[in-house]
């Protein structure tokens, strides 16, 4: 991904031992879907005061670092968290029973 010095200047404020759990967190991911499926196509234009107007798939890309392309990933993202807690949920089910007398 090309970033520019605002993203970047962005993603370094997130300390470096909170950035791998960010990005292991679903609601991250679920963001990242939300605002790309919903807005990365949209050419609609924002227009700051002190700016010139970008449209909104440019400023999600540059201001948060989001781009569309990457959607199929955070659905992959998405099906290997409900395996994850399927599978979590299973086990759980089968081995651990805490009603034993």
């Amino acid at each position: 991904m090309n970033y520019n010095n605002k993203t970047i200047q962005y993603l370094q404020q997130i300390p470096i031992w909170w950035r791998w759990y960010y990005w292991g967190s679903p609601v991250a991911w679920t963001v990242y879907g939300l605002i790309t499926s919903q807005l990365g196509q949209n050419e609609g234009l924002v227009e700051f005061p002190s700016q010139n107007s970008v449209t909104v798939k440019e400023f999600i890309k540059d201001f948060l670092g989001y781009e569309y392309d990457f959607l199929g990933y955070v659905c992959l993202a998405h099906i290997g968290w409900v395996v994850l807690f399927g599978i979590a949920f299973a086990y759980g089910i089968k081995f651990l029973n805490f009603q034993r007398r």
